[in-house]
């Protein structure tokens, strides 16, 4: 069984900064997306930012250019680097791996506490 290994997360005062990261415990065949999701108090999962595996990236519209997705194939790391964090940020972020061919399959990361303080 695979298990996504997430760290980076903790709390931050507004307009700080914070870098996430996600491993996987086992290389992951056919991996060719990975992304963030991040939930807030009471409030649904939402996409903050996706990388395919030839690098291009996509991101949620509100983000405003802050955070900036990464991957270090050679480590088999995603990383999620959040810049002039605001209090709306405040939620857990999930990390997803995806196989979107058949077999498809998604791992997710068991999601990581990130607060942003005044």
């Amino acid at each position: 069984q695979v298990h996504l290994l997430q760290s980076g997360g903790g709390l931050v005062q507004a307009g700080g900064s914070l870098r996430l990261s996600c491993a996987p415990s086992r290389s992951i065949a056919g991996t060719d997306q990975m992304a963030w999701y991040r939930q807030p108090p009471g409030k649904q999962r939402d996409f903050v930012a996706g990388i395919s595996i030839d690098g291009a990236t996509n991101y949620a519209d509100s983000l405003e250019g802050r955070f900036t997705i990464s991957r270090d194939s050679a480590k088999n790391t995603l990383y999620l680097q959040m810049n002039g964090l605001k209090l709306e940020d405040t939620a857990v972020y999930y990390c997803v791996f995806r196989r979107t061919v058949w077999p498809t399959n998604d791992y997710w990361g068991q999601g990581i506490q990130v607060t942003v303080s005044s």
